[in-house]
């Protein structure tokens, strides 16, 4: 599992590394201002869409099912559930994507209301994502791809899949000046990302006999209990993208820049969710699969315990940097070109308040992963909308006086409530245990957060006049000192604290 983890979250911190180089030339090129804005709504909706219909509700239908028919009736079986699933996927994307284009102007008036008093804005909003949103069929396939490759513990291409996007991205952004404008040479470089993201997984895919092929839909026993999983996770995924909606919906009542900097504050937050919590949610779901359908529950409970502490050991350095030095870490990563440091601190006070829920970020996929292991879609529903229903009602009351800000914490409030009443359902219906063990290590983990959150601060605090010296790279500077300090602080703590055999026994497994 730690192999498996590791690949996965290698990749992932890949693309991370390059969605940041992306970033970095998206803000120099395209800044924070309108066209900024409308090229994020561009990129947005097919985002919330694939999240609701491909990587959320698919991903927690799919993978249990082809696990379960592949362990229990064979190969032949699993690939005839897989060819009928992908049949009704794309037909069903196509008519997604014919639909969205027809109305585009139409689901613009609802998704980005604030644009109408910009008539310039909103029509390059509506070719803008025209231009995206083919991205959402393509994106789709290959989460079915995907999902069957790590089914069969393939986990490198599927992890590696996303980089193309950020390469996409730069490459046509480097080319900007052949374009109508830089935003109409970003949205281009989401589409062809698609296509490359679908060849990658598809080859893979082919190569190991596993691509699936058009069949005639039949609504066999596995199918059914695959869309009997598919309709709650779908409603658990769309209430959390409904909450997002909601974000882009009102940002787009807000000052210019508000959609840019909940941005790049959400790029920051979403490189540890993305390293450490998809990773071991992705490599835990098959692996808790598979235990229960050969009944090792016992195997099961480890796997996922083994799972929190390493979704803690890796996060909380993130935490608490995104709390204590948020302004540092973005003047460092963008300020430059037509992204100014007023954007910068505007950004990093986003970042501050969606760090407050990075631990249920990081948690929620493995916290769920008994339920969807379970084929119990349902139970993290209520959890979900829960959270949603929190999150949408605080985000009217707080845009007012505190912006897109407000929006952050709403989300946090959300999260938090969300994961809290996933655990709470989990203990009660015995899936998970909190022990001693447990909840000591939890309790060194806050202690272990808020010492290196202190050494942050008192760092930031006192380089500048030392920094001030440097001739140029200042911020980087800045930057790549409190990395290093909080490497050594962090490394130092988690010695003292769990001790060198807690660490090999994390290793081993």
């Amino acid at each position: 599992m730690l192999k498996r983890i590791f690949t996965v979250g290698g990749f992932t911190l890949l693309s991370r590394l390059t969605g940041f180089a992306r970033d970095i030339m998206l803000a120099a090129i395209l800044g924070a201002g309108p066209v900024a804005d409308a090229f994020f709504v561009a990129l947005r909706l097919p985002n919330h869409f694939r999240a609701i219909f491909a990587e959320g509700a698919f991903n927690a239908a799919f993978v249990p099912a082809y696990a379960h028919v592949h362990g229990e009736k064979g190969e032949a079986s699993a690939k005839l559930f897989a060819d009928r699933i992908f049949t009704l996927l794309f037909l069903s994307q196509l008519v997604l994507l014919a639909v969205a284009l027809a109305f585009m102007p139409q689901m613009m008036s609802i998704l980005a209301p604030g644009f109408t008093d910009d008539p310039e804005q909103r029509a390059l909003a509506i070719e803008l994502t025209r231009i995206t949103f083919p991205y959402l069929l393509l994106i789709t396939l290959v989460t079915l791809y995907g999902g069957i490759l790590n089914v069969m513990q393939r986990f490198a291409s599927a992890a590696a899949a996303s980089i193309f996007l950020n390469i996409s991205m730069m490459a046509t952004l480097a080319l900007a000046a052949f374009f109508p404008s830089a935003g109409h040479a970003a949205a281009w470089g989401v589409l062809i990302s698609g296509v490359l993201q679908y060849f990658l997984l598809a080859g893979d895919l082919s190569l190991h006999g596993g691509l699936p092929r058009f069949a005639r839909p039949k609504l066999d026993e596995d199918v059914r209990a695959f869309f009997r999983a598919l309709g709650p996770a779908t409603l658990g995924s769309m209430g959390t993208q409904l909450a997002l909606f909601a974000d882009t919906i009102i940002a787009t009542f807000l000052p210019a820049g508000a959609l840019s900097a909940l941005y790049y504050a959400d790029r920051l937050n979403q490189l540890p969710i993305g390293v450490i919590g998809i990773a071991i949610g992705t490599v835990l779901l098959p692996e808790m699969s598979r235990q229960l359908t050969a009944g090792d529950d016992a195997g099961a409970k480890a796997s996922q315990r083994r799972a929190f502490e390493f979704t803690l050991l890796f996060s909380v350095p993130f935490v608490a940097a995104f709390l204590t030095v948020p302004d540092e870490i973005m003047r460092a990563m963008f300020a430059r070109g037509a992204f100014t440091r007023a954007d910068a601190i505007s950004a990093g006070t986003t970042l501050a308040a969606y760090a407050i829920a990075l631990i249920p970020f990081v948690l929620i996929r493995s916290a769920v992963a008994p339920f969807y292991a379970r084929k119990d879609t349902a139970t993290p529903v209520k959890a979900a909308l829960t959270g949603v229903a929190t999150n949408v009602v605080l985000k009217f009351a707080l845009m007012g006086s505190l912006a897109q800000v407000g929006l952050a914490l709403a989300t946090a409030a959300g999260a938090w409530i969300n994961l809290l009443l996933v655990i709470f359902f989990s203990v009660r219906a015995g899936y998970l245990e909190f022990d001693r063990e447990l909840v000591r290590a939890i309790l060194k983990f806050g202690i272990i957060g808020v010492l290196l959150g202190a050494a942050l601060w008192l760092t930031a605090w006192l380089a500048p006049p030392y920094l001030a010296l440097l001739p140029a790279l200042r911020s980087e500077a800045a930057l790549a000192l409190l990395i290093l300090v909080g490497a050594v602080i962090y490394g130092a703590a988690i010695l003292i604290l769990f001790g060198p055999r807690w660490i090999k026994r994390l290793l081993r497994g």
